[in-house]
């Protein structure tokens, strides 16, 4: 009977050391023998650290940051204001069909070679949206501003200006579909514009007309279902663009203005 308590001694120390060495992750020497931590103590203490924040986590903030990125597509029919530079030659005719495939009117303004300078000072922006009064403005400028140096200094002001002007309503900026590295203009607009009201096309690869610059009419519709197939997943202001039957149509009205006019 005594060797078993013996026995039962030795497993009980045996026993002590073991949870010594595994809880509070200390190394032993027995007899010679390296002793190691079995790391059970830092994997409890893991655990109780997990379960601690588990317990700090707001689950009505997490459901509501979850639900914020779940923007529904407005489905109203709208007056789309379409303004920018010559860029829009290839775009307004395919927005203009998936405006007719949606139920939107489409006015289209061509300041050919104009700039967001040109557009910032001129309050053109203003007075179109005073006549025509859009529940949508989709902006395409920047082709004309690839290369101009200290971009951020001479062009910032302009872009907050035509930004201001548009105001509350929900908007679209599509940015220039380079051709060649740029200088500046869409970090710009991108430091000014929320990534879901930016469409980037700087990297798209373009079939281009002859002056290497503007895309071919296909390139432009590719161009635009691009923007499209973006706007649901992307855009902080999703509007219905249904795919059209046809290739292009034509605005309910296309303004044309030359350059420096």
């Amino acid at each position: 009977m005594k060797n078993y308590w013996k026995l039962w001694s030795l497993l009980g120390v045996a026993f002590a050391i073991f949870l010594v060495v595994s809880v509070l992750d200390v190394e032993m020497t027995i007899a010679g023998v390296p002793i190691r931590s079995s790391q059970l103590g830092h994997v409890f203490r893991q655990s109780q650290l997990r379960a601690e924040e588990a317990d700090s986590i707001d689950l009505d903030a997490l459901i509501d940051s979850i639900d914020a990125g779940i923007v529904e597509i407005d489905t109203v029919p709208k007056t789309i204001l379409f303004i920018g530079d010559s860029m829009l030659e290839g775009l307004s005719p395919r927005l203009a069909a998936y405006c007719e495939a949606s139920g939107h009117t489409l006015y289209t303004v061509i300041w050919y070679s104009s700039t967001t300078e040109v557009w910032g000072s001129s309050g053109r922006l203003s007075q179109y949206i005073s006549e025509l009064n859009p529940g949508y403005v989709i902006i395409c400028l920047g082709a004309n501003e690839l290369f101009v140096s200290d971009i951020a200094r001479k062009r910032d002001k302009h872009v907050k200006t035509l930004l201001s002007e548009i105001g509350d309503i929900p908007y679209l900026w599509i940015g220039p579909p380079n051709w060649k590295a740029d200088t500046g203009i869409n970090d710009l607009i991108a430091a000014n514009v929320p990534a879901g009201n930016f469409f980037v096309s700087n990297g798209m690869e373009f079939k281009r007309k002859k002056d290497g610059a503007h895309p071919t009419a296909e390139s432009a519709i590719v161009w635009m279902d691009s923007v499209a197939r973006w706007m649901p997943l992307h855009s902080n202001h999703p509007i219905t663009l249904n795919p059209p039957d046809k290739k292009t149509s034509r605005p309910t009205r296309v303004f044309i203005h030359q350059p420096q006019k």
